[in-house]
Formats: C-alpha cells, sequence, structure tokens
C-alpha cells in the first residue's frame, strides 16, 4: 500500500474583512488538511503581500477573483496571477470564448502555472435570478454550456454547483477539475447560497475541490469541522484527480 498522503481537497473560503484576521485564523490549520481562498473583500484589503505570507506558511492558494474582462485585460491579470505563486487562478466563462482562450494562452506562457478554471454560475443564483436578466436558460444548461466554452478552450475545469458535477463529470471527463462552492454540513444553515449539498453528496457526484466556508470559519473548533468533513470526503471516495 501507497503512504503517500492524499492532498488536501477542502478549500478553506477566507472571508475575512483584512489580513489580520485571516492570518490569526489560519494559524489554527494544517496546510495538509486544506487549501485557502482569498477572495475580492480580503485581496483588495490585504493584496498580494497577504497571499504571499500564505503561501510562506505552507499554503496553497485560490485566487478567486473571477476575472471578466477584454481578452487582453484578462490575460494580464492572469499572468500577474502566476507570477505571483498561486495554486489555483480562474475567470469567468461568460466572458466568452475569445477571453478564455486568451487566458490559457497566459497561463501557458508562464513558468508557473496554475490551474486555470472558469466561473459557470454563481451557487447564490437559481433559476429565477436568470429569468430577471432575460436568459432562456435554465441553470444547469447554462452551466453546461459555460463549462463546454472553458472545456473547449483548454481551461483545467470549472466552479460550478454540486447539483452540476454529475453531469458535467459524466459529459467532460476524469481529468476535467470540478470546483464546487455551496458545501454545507447537514447542521449548517444555508446563509445566502442557494444551491448546496453536503460534502458526501458533492464527492459522490464528482466534485474534485470543495470550497467551504462560514462552516469553518465561523465554528467555535473549525480544525474538528474541517477533520470532520475530510473523514465524510474519505468515506465517500472522492473523485481521483
Amino acid at each position: 500500500m501507497s503512504d503517500a498522503v492524499p492532498e488536501p481537497k477542502i478549500i478553506v473560503a477566507l472571508d475575512f474583512p483584512d489580513g489580520n484576521g485571516a492570518l490569526s485564523f489560519v494559524r489554527d490549520l494544517d496546510p495538509g488538511a486544506c487549501r485557502l481562498k482569498v477572495g475580492f473583500e480580503l485581496f483588495v484589503s490585504s493584496g498580494p503581500a497577504l497571499v504571499e505570507r500564505l503561501q510562506q506558511l505552507g499554503f496553497e492558494v485560490f485566487l478567486d477573483l473571477k476575472f471578466h474582462d477584454i481578452p487582453n485585460t484578462v490575460a494580464s491579470a492572469c499572468r500577474a496571477a502566476a507570477r505571483l505563486g498561486v495554486w489555483m487562478v480562474n475567470v469567468h466563462a461568460a466572458g466568452g470564448g475569445r477571453m478564455l482562450d486568451a487566458a490559457r494562452e497566459a497561463i501557458n506562457g508562464e513558468r508557473h502555472q496554475p490551474r486555470l478554471i472558469a466561473v459557470t454560475v454563481l451557487t447564490s443564483m437559481d433559476d429565477r435570478d436568470l429569468d430577471e436578466l432575460g436568459c432562456s436558460k435554465d441553470v444547469g444548461r447554462l452551466a453546461e454550456a459555460l463549462a463546454g466554452l472553458a472545456h473547449a478552450s483548454g481551461l483545467d475545469g470549472v466552479v460550478c454547483s454540486a447539483n452540476e458535477a454529475q453531469m458535467l463529470r459524466r459529459r467532460y471527463g476524469e481529468e476535467f477539475l470540478l470546483v464546487t462552492p455551496g458545501i454545507r454540513p447537514r447542521s449548517a444553515v444555508q446563509d445566502d447560497q442557494r444551491r448546496v449539498m453536503t460534502p458526501g453528496e458533492a464527492v459522490r457526484n464528482g466534485a474534485s475541490y470543495l470550497v467551504v466556508g462560514r462552516p469553518i470559519t465561523k465554528a467555535e473548533d473549525p480544525m474538528a469541522v474541517l477533520a470532520a468533513m475530510n473523514e465524510e470526503i474519505g468515506g465517500a471516495g472522492l473523485h481521483s484527480i
């Protein structure tokens, strides 16, 4: 039997207003048990220096800024993220094929190449929200269409709801990464997420990585919650990457 330690599959969303709070929190975490996600608020308040500090502490970082702009601007942003040394970076698939192609080419040109994924439909949205935007597709069909754009452009995977993971896994195969937010233990409240699932349900649906925020960051014992989720993932037989 192999003694290799499985790579962390849970990505803890550091939804803190500043770097001091984030750094204070992660000092109690084990880099071998999770990765970290830095999003808009934390990056705007604390910038690349915080990302570098988290990496110095041994954590791999998912830079969740959902780049969505003209192709040249997104390519430049992806290039900067690669040079920052992050493990994963994302763009928004709604930017279209030319933007996705530019992002892929930018990453490919760098010595360090983070995993590049695309956001499909935010897990806070449902069919009613899409109807307000004038979109004729339901959430599942739109997620599939946007994932198809990402796959055609050679991206490593997508951010999607665990509800779409099974369908996308069947369609795009074993190597395509499916990063799923909206993960909640059965005992947790949904907060502002609408399309949610437990860790075990998500991995059985084919999820590659699970993004978990408040159920861990607001817990009285974050490491205990993280350990329980990792145990549930192991028992569910997480999709092998």
